[in-house]
């Protein structure tokens, strides 16, 4: 068997060499060009990153790995020839009293995995409503987000969802789950429509019904599930994750590890730069309107930090305040300038220089940020203005200290399965990683920002510019001379 296993293992590895050297490269959009630097990487004497190859999908079961082969064999004929389905399929729940907003049927995207015993389940992000007005307005101008009637039957997957290995080098054989938003509530409703609230809010219901339904395709024989998500999704995984593992020891799974991955979910109940009107989730402080939106959606938020803010249960949609309360593993991922907070504390970047004040408040942002992740263990946060990243296609280019997202992934899913084993942590797999450079875009490998009335791009030091930026009193700032500080800027140090 070991012999076998050693030749399959040869045999995957040269059909996904086959596979690069002969199907086109994907075309990544989004970004800057500079992460790709071959020369210096090697200046610096950095060894090429590289990704194991995954046997999670073959244990005891070596005609399960065998038909793996023989697809990515098949894999190589498209490239000529016919497409291969990618795509995930919609499912709409069997338990049908579980909805969306406006009482149609909620449901998921599929994609299978033959033999692999690996899940992964993603919340979708997109704001949310706290009121019977602004919910009819979003009602209006959103309705993907608050009703199934429009769904397409199929869904292709992008960054962590891609079954591609180049664009998704860990996790790309996994049985992938897309779980559309469609309850306005960050996931955290458990309440039926009613005449008063004119909707139902049943994020956190459908949660449960998506893990119920997906037990009877496969989910039961899982080893692990990463429960992750992006913006409201991604607080929708702080909020449900302990939940989630929970509800699979109660049926009589706690074998499956449970894991959750917050993507720019972890969001800050500061003080907005001005105060506006509360009209709707984007103008209004983000404590006023999760105050007014747990009320309205009937929140749920997990029972140890219930606990800990007894009637004050807001708090536990704010990474800071939940995070100590989480048992279940978790990974953050987080601008450290992020849009949707910059948004919602009322600092517009609509194309004019900010102020002063403002330039001050967005570099205390990106301080406070790193604050409160200092006891995060696992965790990846650059110093870019963005806002979600997992699911881009350009996720695998962005990196911290020299490390990208997917590896300190590898890295996080190592660690797990080594500490389970007693075995030591691996060495030069970093999974805390937080830029520490003090302004936004800092950090040379950031996603591209355009000029939004041109839509050219534009470099570090253009942006700085076009944020405002004093290069004279920075380098002062930073006892150094202003050429140098330009040159740095350039160079991405």
């Amino acid at each position: 068997m070991t012999a076998i296993r050693a030749l399959a293992s040869v045999l995957l590895l040269v059909l996904m060499q086959s596979a690069g050297a002969l199907c086109a490269q994907r075309f990544r959009g989004g970004r800057n060009p500079q992460p790709r630097r071959a020369p210096h990487r090697a200046e610096r004497g950095d060894a090429t990153e590289s990704f194991p190859l995954d046997f999670t999908a073959v244990e005891e079961n070596m005609d399960n790995f065998m038909t793996q082969v023989k697809n990515l064999a098949q894999s190589l004929y498209p490239c000529s020839a016919q497409k291969l389905d990618y795509d995930m399929k919609l499912n709409f729940l069997e338990n049908a009293s579980v909805t969306c907003n406006d009482g149609s049927p909620a449901g998921y995207y599929l994609k299978e995995s033959r033999g692999s015993r690996r899940w992964l389940i993603f919340l979708e992000g997109g704001w949310y409503c706290f009121n019977k007005e602004n919910c009819d307005s979003r009602y209006e101008t959103m309705r993907r987000l608050m009703s199934s009637s429009n769904w397409p039957q199929t869904k292709t997957g992008a960054g962590i969802l891609s079954p591609l290995p180049e664009e998704n080098p860990h996790w790309w054989n996994a049985n992938m789950v897309f779980v559309p938003y469609c309850s306005s509530d960050v996931w955290s409703g458990a309440a039926a429509k009613t005449e008063q609230s004119g909707y139902a809010f049943m994020g956190s219901l459908i949660i449960q019904e998506v893990v119920k339904d997906l037990l009877n395709k496969g989910l039961d024989n899982a080893k692990v599930l990463l429960l992750a998500g992006s913006s409201a999704g991604g607080t929708g995984v702080l909020l449900n994750v302990d939940r989630v593992a929970g509800l699979l020891e109660g049926l009589g799974h706690a074998a499956i590890q449970v894991r959750g991955l917050s993507d720019s979910g972890w969001f800050l109940d500061n003080k907005q730069y001005h105060c506006a009107d509360c009209a709707d989730a984007a103008g209004c402080s983000p404590t006023e309107t999760i105050k007014r939106g747990i009320k309205y959606w009937g929140g749920l938020v997990p029972e140890r930090c219930r606990q800990t803010y007894p009637g004050e249960e807001w708090n536990c949609f704010f990474g800071y305040r939940v995070f100590p309360s989480i048992k279940s593993p978790l990974f953050v991922v987080q601008w450290l300038f992020d849009e949707a907070q910059l948004t919602v504390d009322n600092i517009q970047l609509t194309g004019q220089p900010v102020q002063e004040g403002q330039w001050r408040y967005i570099q205390n942002l990106g301080i406070e940020l790193r604050n409160t992740l200092k006891d995060v263990p696992a965790m990846f946060a650059p110093a870019c203005l963005s806002h979600e990243v997992i699911t881009r296609n350009y996720w695998t280019d962005v990196q911290v200290k020299g490390t990208s997202l997917p590896r300190a992934l590898h890295c996080w899913d190592r660690s797990l399965h080594d500490s389970r084993s007693n075995k030591a942590p691996p060495k030069g797999c970093p999974v805390h990683l937080v830029d520490s450079c003090p302004w936004p875009h800092c950090n040379p490998t950031c996603p591209t920002i355009r000029d939004q009335f041109t839509g050219q791009e534009m470099n570090v030091i253009q942006f700085l510019m076009h944020m405002g930026f004093d290069v004279q009193k920075m380098a002062q700032q930073q006892g150094m001379d202003p050429s140098k500080l330009l040159s740095m800027l350039s160079s991405g140090s």
